[in-house]
């Protein structure tokens, strides 16, 4: 499927601020604008509206219409936060990504916030609140503050997470069920994958990146596909009425959690063999960390197809790691930059090059690469494979039976 990318809004609305935990303490808003137009993005969340700091530079933003502008470029009030509490016996722990309409909202929120512990400390604060009085306690604040389930598969974190979720959205959210219109798939998961429950038949599956840095093969690395967004409210609407167009994700096998294993151990398992292993690594002969793919077949109700309301997306890997994976460089080097740096200055914008331009183009562009050129096309029509990753690492891009570590 092509994009007219002049009428559709690409959005990466799950970032963070160098004020988080292990990211880069080079994130500003101007750093941010600059790559998210050399990547093909043109809306982007603030993250972090929780921070003091952070939120002193997001004020410095032109309001209008419920977005915020640095230049030309809008931003949407966004931020994440930690729920770490118990329920049923277990321990969970749980991110949620908010959007929120304006800065006096932000504040309300904050304050709300500071009646429950610090958030000064990092721009990912954890509060021992459950998922459902969170969600309450925001539709009172203000019923246009968009409650999202962050990379909702993910073992540690997310929302339907092996060691510490759900097994639905009821019985994380109980009554406020009805206030999340969205989850996240985050990158050891796509739409495909979430179709298998039917409790998520009514929600729209979006897609952002968790970026830590600005660099371009962490923004939009996954992102959402919208109709032209104008304000706030037009946003909220398309979420909440499953109204996007479609999604930008990764491959799935390259997320950090998608088979079984342990890190540390070396060892990886598909769900398959994991169930001959009793799910016991065969290394040190503790519990193996469930992925997502184990995950999602143990929570799998439903056919993809009984999913009437499935949207279209994209699989595709960022154009560093296609160059990088070509001349067997590493994403930041030089040559890796040099030829990335061609290719926009050529055809405008990282997501114009992987989705829309011809391949006799890219051939002109590229006279005497043509692997590069095939790799861009194999990624378009998800033909690369990937060796699942796990347990906290990255999967890696194969490439003539040698495996490039992505980095």
């Amino acid at each position: 499927m092509e994009i007219d990318l002049e009428k559709a809004t690409i959005a990466d609305l799950h970032i963070h601020s160098r004020f988080s935990r292990a990211c880069s303490k080079s994130i500003t808003i101007p750093n941010l604008v600059k790559y998210a137009k050399i990547k093909g993005v043109n809306l982007l969340g603030t993250g972090d509206f929780t921070h003091p700091t952070w939120l002193e530079e997001i004020k410095q933003l032109k309001e209008e219409q419920g977005l915020y502008y640095f230049s030309d470029f809008p931003f949407v009030l966004s931020g994440e936060i930690s729920l770490m509490y118990s329920q049923d016996g277990k321990g969970r722990r749980v991110h949620l990504v908010l959007l929120v309409p304006s800065l006096e909202i932000v504040d309300k929120i904050n304050s709300y916030l500071d009646t429950k512990g610090r958030r000064d400390y990092d721009g990912r604060p954890i509060f021992k609140i459950s998922c459902e009085e969170f969600t309450r306690e925001m539709m009172k604040i203000s019923e246009e503050i968009e409650v999202i389930c962050a990379h909702c598969m993910t073992p540690y974190f997310g929302i339907f997470g092996s060691e510490t979720g759900f097994d639905s959205l009821k019985e994380a959210f109980g009554e406020q069920e009805k206030n999340i219109h969205a989850v996240e798939s985050g990158m050891s998961a796509d739409p495909l994958m979430l179709q298998h429950f039917s409790f998520l038949n009514n929600k729209s599956i979006i897609s952002f990146s968790d970026s830590h840095s600005f660099w371009p093969w962490r923004l939009g690395r996954e992102a959402t596909i919208f109709s032209d967004i104008n304000n706030y409210q037009d946003l909220i609407r398309q979420i909440r009425e499953n109204k996007i167009l479609a999604t930008i994700e990764t491959s799935p096998e390259y997320g950090k959690y998608h088979y079984d294993g342990h890190r540390l151990c070396k060892f990886s398992s598909s769900p398959e063999e994991t169930k001959k292993l009793n799910g016991i690594c065969p290394v040190c002969k503790k519990p193996l960390t469930i992925g997502v793919e184990n995950r999602v077949e143990k929570l799998t109700d439903q056919k993809p197809e009984a999913n009437k309301n499935r949207k279209p997306y994209f699989k595709i890997l960022p154009l560093h790691e296609l160059i990088a994976l070509a001349k067997a460089s590493s994403l930041a080097s030089r040559k890796t930059w040099l030829v990335y740096n061609n290719l926009i200055e050529r055809f405008g914008n990282e997501f114009n090059i992987l989705l829309n331009i011809d391949k006799s183009e890219l051939i002109k562009a590229l006279p005497n690469d043509e692997l590069l050129v095939q790799l861009i096309i194999d990624n378009r029509i998800g033909n690369i494979r990937v060796q699942p990753g796990f347990d906290g690492q990255y999967g890696e891009a194969m490439l003539k039976e040698v495996q490039k570590k992505l980095i």
